[in-house]
């Protein structure tokens, strides 16, 4: 219901506007639209900020997806990043009946009753085993799995009938398409824990990465069980006062991590959320939270990998082919020209130019980005969401909040074109 009354809220302000406009100059329709945007996109916050699951989690993903709604929405959605209020204790008792026939008092030696972290679709309480061990409890939401269809639908209408998602039918059914199926993966507890010990095994050998183990005989695919790694999380004091060696080393880690999944392993972590990262002093990274892992196909990569040395070489032509072969170009649509992708090239690589020491605590990227988005809002026709490389965007963005949280100062330059 409340979905249903954020929908129509929402397509009233566009039908009031867009009726508006017709009696409008240029200069005063897109003043108008802007602040119209931006009342539907205060609508579409303060009703998904109140409700959890997939809605929520949407949100978050199309907060950090600049390329799929107006500004005014991109801006208004970073709200959902920080973290959800957390629900009952009953509730976390429920859900440990539903799964286990028992309360968590009964499982556990000890068990928080406040929980560690809450967030879209679960929350986190600490705990202790009967045989002492220390660990961390993801007691997913009752019902939230139950609900992702019915929330996307609601979430998709909103969006067409507010007239900001501009894309056709065929490409909406993929993108939304593609975030069920994430979510629906994210819902499986089951499923996280296989990519718990697939990445586990992964990364063995790679020093300073760390990630929890499951604990199996207190896991379900609602309720998953974790040995607690204790580490400082981004814009804690105690992270404040590490050095800038350790910093800069914690950025090679977190770049190692996140190409080697990326360039070799061709299966990546797919929810760069600050929240699912933590550093010791030791220059150890803490990875948490695999229930959003995307595996790739290996032409994807291919194409990825593809459009980034084009760009490098500023080879504009081959550039567009990659984006082509990656879904991001509409085919029937000119190329938007060299212009426009200097522009862009300009300004995504400017921490790979060479220069050494490049400061991430001082980019500003996504500002200068900002300034661009009326050039791409003009060229938009010629672009679409590419859904297959939708989950390497995020976690690219993501690790450029985390490098420039973290205050790097390392040029990553020869080790990109290494995994090139």
């Amino acid at each position: 219901m409340r979905l249903a009354g954020m929908t129509a809220t929402v397509a009233g302000r566009y039908t009031g506007n867009r009726l508006k406009s017709a009696f409008r100059d240029e200069d005063s329709r897109l003043d108008a639209q802007k602040q119209t945007f931006e009342r539907m996109a205060d609508d579409l916050v303060n009703t998904l900020g109140d409700l959890k699951g997939a809605v929520m989690k949407v949100g978050q993903i199309a907060s950090q997806t600049q390329d799929l709604l107006p500004a005014e929405f991109s801006k208004a959605l970073q709200k959902l990043q920080k973290e959800a209020p957390p629900v009952e204790f009953e509730v976390i008792e429920r859900q440990f009946e539903l799964e286990f026939g028992v309360k968590p008092d009964d499982l556990f030696k000890s068990f928080d009753r406040q929980p560690h972290a809450a967030a879209s679709i679960g929350q986190v309480h600490r705990a202790q085993t009967k045989s002492g061990i220390d660990v961390i409890v993801k007691v997913q939401y009752p019902g939230v799995a139950d609900a992702v269809g019915s929330d996307l639908s609601h979430l998709r209408l909103a969006l067409k009938l507010g007239g900001v998602l501009k894309i056709s039918k065929q490409r909406a059914d993929a993108l939304f398409t593609e975030l069920k199926l994430r979510l629906e993966e994210e819902l499986d507890y089951e499923q996280e824990a296989r990519s718990l010990r697939a990445f586990r095994k992964h990364h063995e050998d790679d020093a300073g990465i760390l990630i929890p183990r499951v604990i199996d005989r207190l896991s379900t695919q609602r309720i998953l069980t974790l040995d607690y790694l204790d580490g400082d999380y981004l814009g804690s004091p105690e992270l404040e006062a590490y050095p800038q060696e350790t910093r800069d080393l914690l950025g090679e880690r977190i770049f190692a991590l996140m190409s080697k999944q990326l360039f070799e392993l061709k299966k990546i972590h797919g929810d760069p959320h600050p929240g699912n990262f933590a550093f010791r002093p030791d220059g150890s990274v803490i990875v948490y939270d695999f229930g959003c892992v995307k595996v790739l196909r290996p032409e994807i990569v291919e194409a990825y990998a593809g459009a980034i040395k084009a760009s490098i070489d500023e080879d504009y032509h081959q550039l567009d082919l990659a984006l082509l072969d990656l879904g991001a170009r509409v085919k029937s649509e000119p190329s938007p020209g060299t212009d426009y992708y200097k522009v862009w090239r300009d300004i995504f690589f400017e921490p790979f130019s060479g220069i050494v020491g490049y400061d991430y605590g001082g980019a500003q990227v996504h500002l200068n980005a900002a300034k661009q988005m009326p050039l791409f809002f003009k060229n938009m026709s010629k672009f679409q969401p590419p859904v297959e490389s939708l989950y390497i965007d995020r976690m690219i963005s993501g690790q450029y909040w985390i490098m420039k949280s973290l205050r790097v100062k390392k040029d990553f330059s020869k080790a990109l074109f290494a995994y090139l």
